[in-house]
């Protein structure tokens, strides 16, 4: 079972991808996990994404779906999660390409629903241990202990730069500019389906959960 999860910066795709790996042992195809990786690998590929991003340059849709072909080829139990990609028209029509030249095909594609000032607040208040990776919120989700992540003890507390309520307005409008087109795209091909992204993470992975062992 092959599927992609789709929605806007902070809509949860990450948190309900290592649900999914670890209940149904999945794999996440990241983008940005498999560039480093391929960039620390020393492969043939890993020399080509280097050299790209030491220029400063934007890597190539092909150099992606070379990454995605090598993950595809070494197979998983229960399948792979596209996370982040595609997020163009043309990269949904070089994975298909892809896949079909594979044998394989996708299950269902996911978009989870945001309302965008919902999704702002939810950012906005968000912090992570920059030792063991948890995630918390300054209302919903604070630590027991002021400052100190319950799950590793850690001090190292930390928002990202960019979660402020005027980057997470830039970076939505970009994903609705971009992304947006691919609604139509799966809807056409019969394999979108819609879920609510802020409810409880629970209630989410429930409802994916569903849609998965109907596709």
């Amino acid at each position: 079972m092959n599927i992609i999860l789709l929605g806007p910066p902070g809509a949860g795709k990450g948190t309900q991808a290592r649900r999914l790996m670890d209940k149904r042992g999945m794999v996440q195809l990241s983008t940005g996990d498999m560039l480093r990786e391929a960039r620390s690998s020393g492969s043939a590929m890993g020399k080509r994404v280097a050299e790209v991003m030491d220029r400063g340059a934007l890597v190539t849709d092909d150099i992606v779906i070379g990454l995605i072909e090598e993950k595809l080829a070494g197979g998983a139990p229960g399948g792979f999660i596209f996370d982040g990609f595609p997020r163009t028209l043309a990269q949904a029509d070089a994975l298909e390409g892809l896949t079909e030249r594979m044998g394989q095909e996708l299950s269902a594609v996911i978009e989870m629903q945001v309302d965008d000032e919902a999704l702002i607040e939810r950012v906005t208040g968000r912090f992570t241990c920059g030792n063991c990776g948890a995630v918390y919120h300054e209302r919903t989700h604070p630590t027991a202990v002021e400052g100190v992540c319950d799950a590793c003890g850690s001090g190292d507390l930390r928002k990202r730069a960019d979660d402020n309520a005027d980057s997470m307005r830039q970076r939505l409008m970009e994903y609705y500019k971009k992304t947006s087109p691919l609604l139509g795209y799966y809807h056409a091909k019969g394999l979108l389906r819609s879920i609510d992204g802020l409810a409880a993470m629970d209630v989410v992975e429930r409802a994916i959960a569903e849609l998965l062992d109907r596709a």
